[in-house]
């Protein structure tokens, strides 16, 4: 009987430290901010020029004072032939936290866990990568075999978490989902999609859920599925070629993890959503080159990039009339942007080359706006 009764006791502060871990979790996560923004600078590539004057680097990073690890500076190149140094124009910039080219996949990751462990603790998550065309978006989301990124080591920890979740009695159904939004359209990357003559439509309830007709969610209880449907969904999405990058993601690709989560013993439930995002490149026409089909493309994307940023400004304003319908961006992601139990990070994903410090200086402007918004404090679900 004595063991008994030690036996419960054990029992019960276990309940009660991980009530305590969620509580101190999210505690953490709110003194961060809602939205988080965080910049990654790529690797030049052979033969790319990174220099914006004689021995000045197009982008650097402060080596003392507040801005370590958060800051860079992008200095631009001179307009003229024969312009040196004094012509080269500096901006800094400051984020919550600033990734050098030498930092791994791994490194990364760590930075964002935390946000994937509220997913699992019944909280709505946006992770973004967002940047110009051939800045390092799709390896900082999907990566490589030998490197994974954001959403394979996503994955890893959710399964490794849910395990070890399941020995104070928590049991986790997750399923996956995987679309493509181009033109401003939905395709579904894992199914067949609508039937002839359907498309896929985005509704949404009065208890913060969001459907998407005939799209198919895969149940992924098992890790070992997980890297197949991946592969599967890359290949079947919209790539094409620009004068920029000759293997330009067309189309903004989104991942969904659906997790609902139950304790039989303590009666609790919890119900995350996990929305990866890996957004189609921006550029401008003028450099990109494009005509055609490919001109309609680049002009749908800039419109729905811009139309994300005007979201996350007027949420961060307080705004009454939130302008979500102006992209089907926005409004997939409706309830995971603006909900009561939300959560958002953005990576700015940058290119350190001379001849990209326009279209780089256009995205940390975007990012530092993003940055300086503030959405209320996220409910657990």
């Amino acid at each position: 009987k004595k063991l008994e009764r030690q036996l419960a006791e054990a029992e019960r502060k276990v309940v009660e430290g991980e009530a305590v871990r969620r509580r101190l979790h999210n505690t953490i996560q709110e003194l961060k901010g809602n939205i988080r923004v965080f910049c990654r600078v790529r690797p030049a590539a052979e033969g790319e020029g990174a220099e914006a004057a004689p021995g000045r680097p197009v982008v650097a990073y402060p080596a003392a004072g507040d801005l370590v690890g958060r800051g860079l500076e992008l200095c631009q190149p001179g307009g003229g032939a024969g312009k040196g140094e004094r012509d080269a124009q500096a901006h800094s910039f400051g984020f919550d936290k600033v990734f050098a080219p030498g930092a791994s996949q791994g490194e990364v990751f760590e930075e964002i866990s935390q946000l994937v462990q509220s997913a699992l603790d019944g909280y709505k998550v946006c992770i973004f990568a967002y940047g110009q065309t051939g800045s390092g978006k799709t390896h900082t989301m999907m990566g490589s075999q030998q490197e994974p990124g954001m959403i394979p080591r996503a994955m890893n920890q959710v399964f490794a978490a849910a395990k070890e979740l399941a020995a104070q009695g928590w049991r986790y159904e997750m399923r996956a989902a995987m679309l493509e939004i181009y033109n401003e359209e939905l395709r579904d990357l894992l199914g067949k999609g609508p039937p002839a003559g359907k498309k896929h439509a985005v509704s949404h309830d009065d208890k913060g859920g969001t459907t998407v007709s005939h799209l198919d969610y895969v149940d992924v209880s098992q890790p070992e599925r997980v890297a197949a449907l991946l592969e599967r969904a890359m290949r079947q999405r919209s790539v094409g070629a620009t004068a920029m990058n000759d293997q330009s993601s067309r189309s903004h690709m989104v991942f969904q993890l659906q997790i609902e989560g139950a304790n039989a013993e303590t009666g609790q439930k919890a119900k995350g959503l996990l929305n990866l995002i890996d957004l189609a490149g921006s550029e401008r026409l003028s450099r990109s080159a494009v005509t055609g089909e490919r001109l309609k493309e680049t002009q749908a994307i800039n419109k729905s990039l811009a139309a994300l940023g005007d979201v996350i400004a007027a949420l961060g304003n307080k705004e009454a009339h939130v302008p979500y319908r102006n992209s089907k961006l926005t409004y997939l992601l409706q309830t995971s942007l603006g909900g009561a139990n939300s959560k958002t990070l953005m990576f700015v994903n940058v290119s350190p080359s001379a001849e990209s410090a326009q279209e780089t200086l256009c995205s940390l402007r975007f990012a530092a706006k993003v940055n300086a918004c503030e959405i209320g404090t996220a409910k657990r679900n």
